[in-house]
């Protein structure tokens, strides 16, 4: 589909592919991918003939979540959003959260490489995740001095013991597919050169399958994420957006960029 830059879609026998497009930045969100992902998940909803959708990422990673590097650049650019406009954009952070389980068909998540901040909940906000046994899942945001706020404190506690989950929120660590298997962040990993066709044999016999009873049964059980949703994101957005403009994420950006510690003053 030509009007796309950042994404790829693909059609074919009831299955939607879709691949995030942004190989050189590790598919990090900017750039539109994530207003682009947000219209193809649109686009295969309305769309009677796809089954299901596999969701993955091209070149080395599935999504290594917010652009810090573009992140650094706003904090330093005197003439970007305003404070109050940045905090107004990130409370729009429901938006694509609301897309995914928008999406009548079941979605398989297909994650090699990283799949970091929001790009992990990106992930773990679909039905089904097939991981590479050497991926690499992070919730990033207190690391860059944010509040996780957009969606990790949903998926996370959803997906594993909640005294893991408060964890690995709080610190930022990293897990691997093989470890996220088997504390049930994702349902299994496999070696790196057999993730796709996992994935895409787990999509295939969900597009086979009465779709009515499908699409039904994800409707039902994602009323539970919908709850959480709403119990804790408006919150989890508002604290977030606070730590946006907050001057240890201005010093975690610019320690990033720099390769340096970022050293944290709490205000």
């Amino acid at each position: 589909m030509n009007e796309y830059t950042t994404v790829t879609v693909e059609k074919k026998d009831g299955l939607a592919v879709i691949a995030l497009n942004r190989p050189e930045r590790l598919n990090a969100i900017g750039g539109g991918l994530e207003r682009e992902l947000s219209l193809a998940l649109a686009d295969v909803a309305a769309d009677p003939g796809v089954r299901a959708v596999l969701l993955r990422g091209e070149g080395r990673a599935f999504c290594a979540g917010g652009d810090v590097k573009d992140m650094s650049g706003r904090a330093e650019n005197e003439e970007g959003p305003s404070p109050a406009q940045q905090v107004y954009q990130l409370l729009h952070g429901r938006h694509i959260l609301e897309t995914i389980l928008s999406v009548p068909q079941p979605i398989v998540a297909a994650v090699h490489g990283y799949a970091m901040g929001l790009g992990a909940t990106i992930a773990l906000f679909c039905d089904v995740v097939i991981a590479a046994e050497d991926a690499q899942f992070a919730d990033t945001h207190v690391a860059v001095g944010l509040v996780a706020g957009d969606g990790g404190a949903v998926a996370w506690p959803l997906a594993m013991p909640l005294g893991a989950a408060k964890y690995y929120l709080m610190t930022g660590d990293r897990l691997d597919g093989t470890e996220a298997a088997r504390l049930g962040l994702v349902l299994r990993a496999v070696p790196a050169d057999r993730l796709l066709d996992e994935a895409t044999a787990v999509a295939r016999r969900l597009a086979e399958a009465a779709p009515l009873a499908v699409q039904g049964t994800k409707a039902t059980v994602n009323q539970i994420v919908r709850e959480r949703m709403n119990l804790l994101l408006d919150l989890g957005l508002t604290l977030e957006g606070g730590t946006f403009v907050s001057d240890d994420h201005r010093e975690a950006a610019a320690a990033f960029v720099a390769k340096r510690r970022p050293e944290f003053r709490g205000r």
